[in-house]
């Protein structure tokens, strides 16, 4: 049996699967690190800081036209679509065999390609209030702004509901990672690896027997995984799940 029925078998099995999507896999459905030496030299070239600087409660509060200038054409303009890694994701869920998902990233790409158990840590593009009365706006609303999206009510900056530079994930949702995590009998990690801010926080709490890696990129403790599938998740995963192809 090859790794992909194993990992078939594995899941099959599993009564409670949690799967961890890491940066890697947000980077198949064409998303760009902010840390990325090109990606700062250009930000810095243009807005005269660094997206850390930018993206910032700091600049949300005191530089607001540049945050929003930088938040519009950075994040929300470039159209990212949920790989087929995704697609597969939420199949596995559609079947019973995922539980739960839980990601960083801010672009809702599990719950467009189908999944609906999904644990948003960062927040979401798709999420904002005004923080004086709660009304909520679109991600349109926020894009498509001549300049500072403002509450219509309070002529305020709308919050976009993301997590920035600088905060701390909401205890809440920490609290119901590391519980879904602690009751898993398998824990898939997508896109990431072991010296990822993602699982040095949260694999710790993993108690199942089977803790799988799926990632093209290699890091020496990654050795703590019970199965490794060195390839990008877009193409491990549907292999997968559609051993025999995916049906139109």
């Amino acid at each position: 049996m090859d790794q992909y029925g194993m990992i078939r078998e594995i899941l099959e099995k599993s009564t409670y699967t949690v799967a961890m999507c890491g940066t890697d896999m947000m980077k198949e459905s064409g998303m760009q690190s902010m840390r990325a030496p090109e990606i700062s030299y250009k930000v810095e070239r243009e807005y005269g800081y660094s997206p850390e600087e930018i993206f910032s409660s700091v600049f949300y509060t005191n530089r607001t036209e540049t945050f929003f200038k930088y938040y519009k054409k950075e994040m929300l303009e470039p159209a990212l679509e949920p790989s087929e890694g995704f697609s597969a994701l939420a199949e596995l869920e559609r079947r019973g065999q995922l539980q739960y998902s839980i990601t960083n990233n801010v672009y809702d790409l599990p719950e467009r390609a189908g999944c609906k158990n999904v644990l948003n840590l960062h927040g979401t593009i798709f999420d904002n209030e005004c923080p004086r009365c709660g009304k909520k706006y679109l991600m349109e609303y926020i894009r498509d702004a001549k300049k500072i999206p403002l509450c219509e009510k309070c002529q305020i900056p709308v919050r976009p509901k993301v997590m920035l530079f600088g905060e701390q994930v909401d205890n809440q949702l920490m609290t119901k990672a590391v519980n879904e995590i602690s009751k898993a009998d398998v824990l898939l990690l997508l896109g990431t690896t072991f010296s990822s801010g993602l699982c040095e926080q949260y694999v710790k709490y993993f108690e199942g027997s089977s803790l799988i890696l799926i990632n093209s990129q290699e890091h020496f403790m990654d050795e703590k995984a019970d199965v490794i599938l060195r390839e990008e998740v877009k193409t491990a995963l549907p292999k997968i799940v559609w051993p025999e192809g995916k049906k139109a």
